[in-house]
């Protein structure tokens, strides 16, 4: 298949890398350059803001699939195009080469025409569906469970180093918190204070982190504590 990848970010790269490494016939270009593309399918890897205006801005054989990757947006913002789609792959793209193998038997979010899943199994992906109402509510699935675990660390990083140490060392402790909720699902896998409702202990680490990291610990020992709630409710 001839795919013109139009965007040449983090997610970019990683596709062209991975259809490129599927057979596909790939060229990428960088987002502003829009002039004269031919192929079976255009996708788009460019900001979500950015996708209509990029979309309509494209000049093309009728027949030739448009495609983005963005998992909040529907495929209204591909137009006017005639045949669109779309598909979002529930993995981080962090480089092109981790990206790119990530890919390879991902999980994806699609929508439109069949081609995209043709695309997805080129890629021995598999693929699922959902409603127009339901994306944006899956994408903030996806950020917490990437973007936000993230920013987490960062905080455990910030409260490890004024005791002089490194985030390395709670690394494991986090792991095996995932590899927990992996088993156990997440209200039987957390443990420590707000799972005990020892909200003395929690002052005392209010008492004792930096001024400007308590609002992230307040919303987090919040949720710990609604969840050992629920928990605590089920079990009754």
């Amino acid at each position: 298949m001839q795919i013109t990848i139009i965007g040449a970010g983090r997610a970019g790269t990683s596709f062209f890398r991975a259809l490129r490494a599927a057979g596909h016939e790939v060229e990428l270009r960088h987002h502003d350059d829009l002039v004269a593309v031919t192929a079976d399918v255009v996708m788009l890897c460019v900001p979500d803001d950015a996708l209509a205006e990029v979309a309509s801005a494209l000049e093309l054989a009728p027949n030739t699939l448009v495609v983005h990757c963005a998992g909040s947006r529907n495929l209204d913002v591909l137009a006017p195009h005639a045949r669109v789609g779309s598909l979002h792959p529930l993995v981080a793209l962090p480089n092109p080469e981790t990206g790119a193998r990530r890919l390879v038997g991902a999980t994806y979010c699609v929508a439109g025409d069949d081609v995209v899943g043709d695309l997805v199994a080129s890629l021995s992906g598999r693929a699922f569906t959902l409603r127009d109402d339901q994306r944006a509510a899956y994408h903030a699935a996806a950020c917490v469970a990437a973007n936000h675990v993230v920013t987490l660390l960062g905080h455990v990083e910030r409260l490890a180093e004024t005791v002089g140490l490194s985030l390395a060392e709670f690394l494991p402790l986090a792991q095996s918190a995932l590899d927990d909720v992996a088993f156990n699902g997440p209200a039987m896998a957390l443990t420590g204070p707000a799972s005990r409702g020892d909200l003395a202990t929690i002052d005392a680490h209010l008492e004792a982190i930096a001024e400007d990291e308590r609002a992230t610990y307040v919303a987090l020992a919040g949720a710990a504590l609604a969840l050992a709630e629920r928990r605590n409710a089920a079990s009754r």
